[in-house]
Protein backbone atom coordinates (compact mmCIF):
# COMPACT_ATOMS: atom_id res chain seq x y z
CA UNK A 1 0.00 0.00 0.00
CA UNK A 2 1.51 3.43 -0.90
CA UNK A 3 1.39 6.10 0.89
CA UNK A 4 -1.30 7.71 -1.11
CA UNK A 5 -3.69 5.17 -0.66
CA UNK A 6 -3.03 4.97 3.67
CA UNK A 7 -3.53 8.50 3.99
CA UNK A 8 -7.10 7.96 2.11
CA UNK A 9 -7.81 4.86 4.29
CA UNK A 10 -7.55 7.32 7.19
CA UNK A 11 -8.95 10.43 5.58
CA UNK A 12 -11.67 8.19 4.27
CA UNK A 13 -12.70 7.06 8.04
CA UNK A 14 -12.51 10.06 9.31
CA UNK A 15 -14.61 11.92 6.82
CA UNK A 16 -16.94 9.03 7.67
CA UNK A 17 -17.56 8.19 3.79
CA UNK A 18 -16.96 4.83 4.42
CA UNK A 19 -20.34 2.32 5.60
CA UNK A 20 -20.67 1.90 9.10
CA UNK A 21 -20.68 -2.36 9.04
CA UNK A 22 -16.87 -2.16 7.04
CA UNK A 23 -15.75 0.51 9.32
CA UNK A 24 -17.64 -1.14 12.78
CA UNK A 25 -17.42 -4.94 12.02
CA UNK A 26 -14.40 -5.25 9.66
CA UNK A 27 -12.25 -2.36 10.53
CA UNK A 28 -12.39 -1.98 14.05
CA UNK A 29 -13.82 -5.56 15.51
CA UNK A 30 -11.50 -8.00 12.79
CA UNK A 31 -8.81 -6.20 12.00
CA UNK A 32 -8.40 -3.95 14.93
CA UNK A 33 -8.70 -7.33 17.18
CA UNK A 34 -6.53 -9.09 15.36
CA UNK A 35 -3.74 -6.40 15.51
CA UNK A 36 -3.78 -6.51 19.29
CA UNK A 37 -4.03 -10.44 19.19
CA UNK A 38 -1.00 -10.28 16.95
CA UNK A 39 0.63 -7.41 19.66
CA UNK A 40 -0.81 -9.31 22.91
CA UNK A 41 0.98 -12.51 21.74
CA UNK A 42 4.70 -10.60 20.27
CA UNK A 43 4.59 -9.50 23.79
CA UNK A 44 4.35 -12.57 25.19
CA UNK A 45 7.26 -13.69 23.50
CA UNK A 46 8.95 -10.77 24.75
CA UNK A 47 8.53 -11.57 27.96
CA UNK A 48 9.15 -15.09 28.00
CA UNK A 49 12.64 -14.22 26.06
CA UNK A 50 13.44 -12.07 28.49
CA UNK A 51 13.37 -8.53 27.10
CA UNK A 52 12.77 -5.62 29.17
CA UNK A 53 9.35 -4.67 30.61
CA UNK A 54 9.53 -1.27 29.20
CA UNK A 55 10.06 -3.33 25.79
CA UNK A 56 7.52 -5.52 26.09
CA UNK A 57 4.90 -2.41 27.10
CA UNK A 58 5.89 -0.59 24.15
CA UNK A 59 4.94 -3.42 21.81
CA UNK A 60 1.70 -3.88 23.88
CA UNK A 61 0.22 -0.92 23.08
CA UNK A 62 2.00 -0.15 19.48
CA UNK A 63 -1.62 -0.38 18.52
CA UNK A 64 -3.10 2.25 20.82
CA UNK A 65 -3.48 4.98 18.02
CA UNK A 66 -4.99 2.89 15.68
CA UNK A 67 -7.27 1.81 17.99
CA UNK A 68 -8.17 5.28 19.03
CA UNK A 69 -8.61 6.33 15.52
CA UNK A 70 -11.35 3.52 15.28
CA UNK A 71 -13.38 4.52 18.13
CA UNK A 72 -13.57 8.18 17.09
CA UNK A 73 -13.76 7.12 13.56
CA UNK A 74 -16.82 5.09 14.65
CA UNK A 75 -18.24 7.99 16.89
CA UNK A 76 -18.02 10.47 14.13
CA UNK A 77 -20.42 8.41 11.75
CA UNK A 78 -23.52 10.23 11.48
CA UNK A 79 -25.40 6.43 11.04
CA UNK A 80 -24.04 5.12 14.26
CA UNK A 81 -26.37 3.80 17.08
CA UNK A 82 -25.91 3.86 20.69
CA UNK A 83 -25.66 0.00 20.32
CA UNK A 84 -22.59 0.65 18.16
CA UNK A 85 -20.93 3.01 20.58
CA UNK A 86 -21.80 0.52 23.50
CA UNK A 87 -20.08 -2.14 21.56
CA UNK A 88 -17.40 -0.30 20.38
CA UNK A 89 -16.19 1.78 23.95
CA UNK A 90 -16.23 -2.24 25.26
CA UNK A 91 -13.62 -3.15 22.44
CA UNK A 92 -11.94 -0.04 23.28
CA UNK A 93 -11.26 -0.80 27.02
CA UNK A 94 -10.82 -4.33 25.86
CA UNK A 95 -7.98 -3.91 23.92
CA UNK A 96 -6.12 -1.30 26.20
CA UNK A 97 -6.49 -3.22 29.01
CA UNK A 98 -6.38 -6.68 28.17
Amino acid sequence: MNLPSLMEFFASRWRGEVPLPVLFWRDMLVVGSLINLTASFATLMLIAQGASPSAALLVHFAPLPYNLFLYAAVWRLPQHTSRVKWIGTIWFLAVVFF
